[in-house]
């Protein structure tokens, strides 16, 4: 069973769940030499101001240096641990090269000790392989996906997930993105075979505020409860809804549901076949 629930001990505990790490990890501490210290940015950019609200708190964390390069070429790789990640909602797998050096990768899907993988032009197209796209069949999930050549995974890395593999033509590739958007990236780009590993980590219900503070996450405010100066759906006498306004405003005035944000000269839009799908019935 992948997802664990408690016995109602408390109103916070009937309602909460969590992944049962005990039936998939396999040790608790990570590698001490893979591992250092990290400032977490909490939702500020370079200069301080904060662009993503909601961030910060929490549990420290130690940072585990993940390798999405890539960059050992025909030697073979052992599984030593499947392991918790703080900083991702994947597991991660110690990994151990027929010559000795040891690394972080993500984990895949059914993955487990003892596992071999290869990341070569010529390996098999199995799960937890490493190829370029250009030798995957039609049809296969991949992960860890490079969106220029030698440019290390940037694609598809979190719990779960894996992009569809639909065509290879034209020098191309074109993937089904989990977001549901159909993308061409380069035939040579490397991949993983098969989906990432904790495909539960979205039935996990967080059950109380407290955990979500642990986690790193403030509390949202509901601009209906707020005053006018505050926010668009402000004031009013009890509870009100946001009047004539054509749709739900942001609290800087901005349209918030069913609008395109993607910037319309943004350099990848070229490679982009069919845009996200967007809304309740996605």
């Amino acid at each position: 069973m992948a997802i664990k629930r408690y016995k109602p001990t408390s109103p916070s505990r009937r309602g909460a769940s969590v992944v049962h790490y005990k039936a998939e990890l396999t040790v608790v501490r990570p590698l001490k030499s893979l591992t250092k210290g990290r400032k977490r940015a909490v939702g500020r950019n370079n200069q301080g101001r904060i662009t993503v609200r909601h961030k910060g708190g929490g549990n420290k964390r130690l940072y585990r240096q993940i390798d999405f390069k890539y960059d050992k070429r025909e030697i073979p790789a052992r599984i030593e641990t499947i392991e918790y990640d703080p900083n991702r909602s994947a597991f991660i797998a110690l990994v151990v090269y027929n010559d000795g050096e040891r690394r972080y990768v993500v984990a895949s899907q059914g993955m487990k000790v003892g596992d071999t993988f290869l990341v070569s032009t010529t390996a098999d197209v199995v799960s937890g392989n490493r190829v370029q796209l250009k030798r995957v069949p039609v049809g296969t999930f991949v992960y860890n996906i490079e969106i220029n050549p030698e440019g290390g995974a940037k694609l598809v890395r979190g719990a779960g997930v894996g992009a569809e593999v639909l065509a290879n033509e034209g020098g191309y590739t074109n993937l089904r993105m989990p977001s549901s958007e159909i993308r061409k990236v380069h035939e040579n780009s490397w991949a993983t075979v098969g989906a990432v590993s904790n495909p539960h980590y979205n039935l996990v219900t967080i059950g109380k505020a407290g955990r979500a503070r642990h986690m790193g996450i403030r509390p949202t405010v509901r601009g209906s409860a707020m005053n006018p100066v505050d926010h668009p759906h402000g004031g009013g006498e009890g509870r009100q809804g946001i009047g004539l306004r054509r749709g739900p405003k942001t609290p800087w005035g901005k349209q918030a549901l069913g609008v395109k944000t993607r910037k319309p000269k943004r350099y990848s839009n070229t490679f982009i076949v069919s845009r996200r799908k967007t809304g309740k019935r996605r």
